[in-house]
């Protein structure tokens, strides 16, 4: 038992070794806070019609298990989830967003943290074009972060669009004056 508890914790000390990235460019600047990072994963999905994005910076962001998870409801109308790394993302969603042009603004966040591990409340707003002055779906993503001590990493995007069953509450609104 003393050896399991032993090789766990030599894991999870050494944890971050394991999510070293190889990238092309320095991106240290994108990852260095919760503000950056979150800037950072809105703006690199973000883009004019045409426009390409930059999937390795995307890829940066993520831990190598981490998860891309939307939700909603499927045609018999009861919720599920669809699990997707960020790669399954890119392949799925990636020619949409350069065909169709797309722009996701945080209009809200709520943060909590304990240590190391951060959850992020982000309300959002779509956009097929930075010009357009009314959203086209608005949503929450639930940020699970990591701080390893030398970065933040995104660890799980679980997201669901607001509909109208289901409008976002108040709470997670900016304030209007």
């Amino acid at each position: 038992m003393k050896k399991l508890i032993y090789t766990i914790l030599i894991a999870l000390c050494t944890g971050s070794a394991m999510y070293s990235q190889e990238s092309s460019e320095d991106y240290s600047e994108k990852v260095n806070s919760i503000d950056s990072i979150i800037e950072t994963l809105y703006g690199v999905i973000s883009g004019e019609k045409g426009e390409e994005r930059n999937w390795e910076l995307f890829k940066f962001l993520f831990t190598p298990d981490a998860k891309l998870i939307p939700s909603g409801k499927n045609a018999d109308n009861t919720y599920n989830v669809r699990y997707m790394t960020p790669s399954d993302y890119i392949e799925l969603a990636g020619k949409w967003l350069i065909e169709n042009g797309f722009y996701e603004k945080e209009i809200y966040r709520k943060t909590e943290s304990f240590g190391n591990v951060t959850h992020v409340f982000s309300t959002y707003e779509s956009y097929y074009s930075s010009s357009d002055k009314e959203p086209f779906m608005r949503g929450i993503n639930s940020i699970q972060l990591l701080d390893d001590g030398n970065r933040w990493w995104v660890v799980n995007i679980y997201w669901t669009a607001e509909t109208d069953e289901d409008p976002i509450p108040v709470k997670y609104l900016p304030k209007r004056n």
